[in-house]
């Protein structure tokens, strides 16, 4: 189903502002590159003046003695999940500890540093490392695929388990199935001479994306004002998804850990398919309107009525009104499911391409509370 009008607005540009250690604004889990310049590194000693335990990343604050003039220094850390899981908590340093601190300093020229490596002075011990995050081992890997009374597949917690999740993509961005491009876990490219390769973009398009990766995604609505995420994006964000089935009411939820704790409604109930890029009260304007239905094993989400006031996937891949998506989901066993997306916008893309990956079950585990809008860029 297509829109019979195209709305083309290449984005809206928001602006990270110079900080000092008393004025901040809230915004989300940020690409570090896009703060920090990697070219410029500092070595820094202090006493520790606030410990500021919050999403999206914690901070130190920091007094620092220069040619005898005190200053105040932000040193930004990752988010309080990624710390709290390797073993650290707010009180692993405390008000008045001396620290050393060494790593990146903001492009701005504010005085905020990336703490890649910080010591407490007094015990010599290097706080806040991030353990990798490893995926599950599973007992029994292929254990069969959980099914309701009726023989469908359960796309959630199944039968002898309370609660889980489906977490570690086997991709991290969004790329057109066959085609190999290095990237960081944010969608960056390794080089940009690779943008052509990612998806069959218009000229406009590319061009855009080629920006955005050029700026670091400093631009990305998600950084910058807590905007939800939608589309495929979901399912290659940090801190993983549910999918919620309420079968009495003939309906799925989505709901995902890695912003702020928002959900998107499939109605499986037959509606018809109405979405309107303007939206309306059954229509949001960033989940779009999805409406899906069983095609033997394989759940298939038609989904209409997005607005161009976000982005759809990491690394910062373009998209228009006329996005519209079939999303398919199937469980060939109970530790895997299978994502598959067909991206059709001819207002940003040439024809229609498809991309897929797994992911990852989570057992007996809730998902992770985080929220974007609590702390500063």
């Amino acid at each position: 189903m297509m829109f019979s009008k195209t709305r083309l607005a290449l984005a809206t540009f928001g602006i990270l502002t110079g900080l000092t250690a008393g004025t901040f604004e809230a915004a989300a889990h940020h690409v570090i590159g896009a703060k920090f310049d990697p070219d410029k590194s500092m070595t820094l000693s202090g006493s520790v003046s606030k410990v500021d335990w919050l999403n999206p990343h914690v901070h130190l604050f920091v007094e620092v003695e220069t040619n005898g003039v005190t200053q105040s220094w932000a040193v930004e850390l990752a988010s309080t999940l990624d710390l709290r899981r390797s073993g650290w908590t707010s009180d692993t340093v405390k008000p008045g500890d001396i620290i050393n601190i060494s790593g990146t300093v903001a492009r701005d020229g504010s005085r905020q540093i990336w703490g890649d490596n910080v010591t407490v002075v007094a015990s010599g011990q290097r706080v806040f490392t991030v353990a990798p995050d490893e995926p599950p081992v599973y007992d029994n890997p292929n254990a069969p695929t959980p099914r309701w009374p009726d023989g469908q597949p359960r796309l959630g917690t199944p039968p002898g388990q309370s609660g889980g999740y489906w977490a570690y993509p086997t991709e991290i961005a969004l790329v057109e199935d066959g085609v190999t491009v290095p990237m960081d876990a944010n969608g960056m490219l390794q080089e940009l001479a690779d943008a052509d390769k990612v998806a069959p973009f218009q000229p406009w398009a590319r061009d855009l994306y080629k920006y955005r990766q050029s700026n670091y995604l400093k631009h990305d609505p998600m950084f910058l004002d807590c905007k939800t995420q939608a589309g495929p994006r979901i399912w290659q964000r940090p801190y993983g998804i549910v999918l919620l089935e309420e079968r009495e009411h003939k309906r799925i939820r989505n709901f995902w850990g890695g912003g702020n704790q928002n959900w998107r409604t499939i109605f499986l109930d037959g509606r018809e398919q109405t979405g309107l890029p303007e939206g309306s009260a059954e229509d949001p304007v960033y989940w779009g309107h999805a409406v899906g239905q069983w095609e033997g094993d394989t759940l298939v989400i038609d989904s209409i009525g997005f607005n161009d006031k976000f982005w759809f996937s990491n690394g910062g891949l373009p998209h228009t009104p006329q996005l519209h998506l079939i999303e398919r989901y199937s469980r060939p066993n109970q530790n895997t499911l299978h994502y598959e997306v067909t991206i059709d916008d001819p207002g940003a893309y040439t024809r229609t391409w498809t991309a897929s990956w797994d992911m990852k079950w989570v057992p007996n585990a809730e998902l992770p509370t985080y929220f974007c809008q609590d702390n500063r860029p």
